[in-house]
């Protein structure tokens, strides 16, 4: 990363300035004055004259915004489960840079995640960086959902924040939906559709389902003589009840 090599405690403030400075200060004084780690002498060296090209100026907002939105993340729920600092990790770990710069990664994600600033703060200052590149916001939306499917459910905080980073980032509700359905399926809407919870027995399930398809059978509610209306509403809901039957089956290897 070019831009890592011009970093410097007064630079900072050129590029970033507000939360992002905040944090970004706080990680780089860290790795300055830790005089015992061997990353020190190779990390930040001032250079006199160095500017930072505006491609640059990008980089380094959306390198400090992600692992400052991903440490906020990581505790929204209360807790910072070992599964999400393992993402986390080995993410960092496989990116293509050099140690210390997933050093530096490391401390922003450890600033960010007890500090005062919300999510909300930082995504904000990356919309304003990078607003005009909406594949590149998509993609770091799908990593947050990554994020927060470590421990393989998605806490309502969790759900909360990630829907304002979707409106800071003016990213529709369907694409939305679309990222969250590749990390997190529900199921649970599945088994209120047959009238039962995920404790029923595979019998149960299977009882319910017969009912419901007796009850909302096309067939069925057109030799009643009812309205066309309603024959619409449970033609849809006979679509519902097989949908639903069919993926817990999948599930539950029926």
């Amino acid at each position: 990363m070019s831009w890592f090599g011009k970093l410097t405690l007064g630079s900072l403030g050129l590029i970033f300035g507000g939360p992002l400075g905040a944090i970004a200060g706080a990680a780089l004084g860290h790795i300055l004055i830790d005089k015992t780690s061997d990353l020190v002498n190779q990390t930040i060296r001032p250079q006199q004259g160095l500017q930072f090209e505006p491609a640059e100026r990008t980089q380094a907002t959306y390198f400090i915004s992600l692992f400052s939105i991903l440490g906020k993340l990581s505790k929204i729920d209360g807790v910072v489960t070992k599964e999400e600092i393992a993402v986390v990790q080995n993410f960092i770990n496989n990116l293509p840079i050099a140690e210390s710069e997933k050093h530096f990664a490391r401390q922003v994600f450890n600033e960010a995640k007890d500090s005062r600033y919300s999510i909300e703060d930082f995504a904000i200052q990356l919309y304003q960086a990078a607003g005009t590149q909406p594949t590149l916001l998509l993609s770091f939306l799908d990593l947050l959902f990554k994020i927060a499917a470590a421990d393989g459910k998605l806490h309502p905080a969790e759900e909360t924040a990630l829907n304002s980073v979707k409106d800071i980032f003016n990213i529709s509700d369907t694409q939305f939906e679309n990222l969250k359905a590749v990390y997190f399926r529900d199921f649970d809407k599945y088994y209120k559709i047959l009238n039962c919870t995920p404790e029923c027995s595979n019998q149960e399930i299977k009882s319910n389902y017969k009912k419901l398809v007796k009850d909302f059978h096309p067939d069925k509610i057109v030799s009643k003589g009812l309205p066309e209306e309603f024959i619409d509403f449970a033609s849809s809901r006979f679509r519902e009840i097989q949908e639903s039957y069919d993926k817990i089956r999948q599930e539950r290897g029926l």
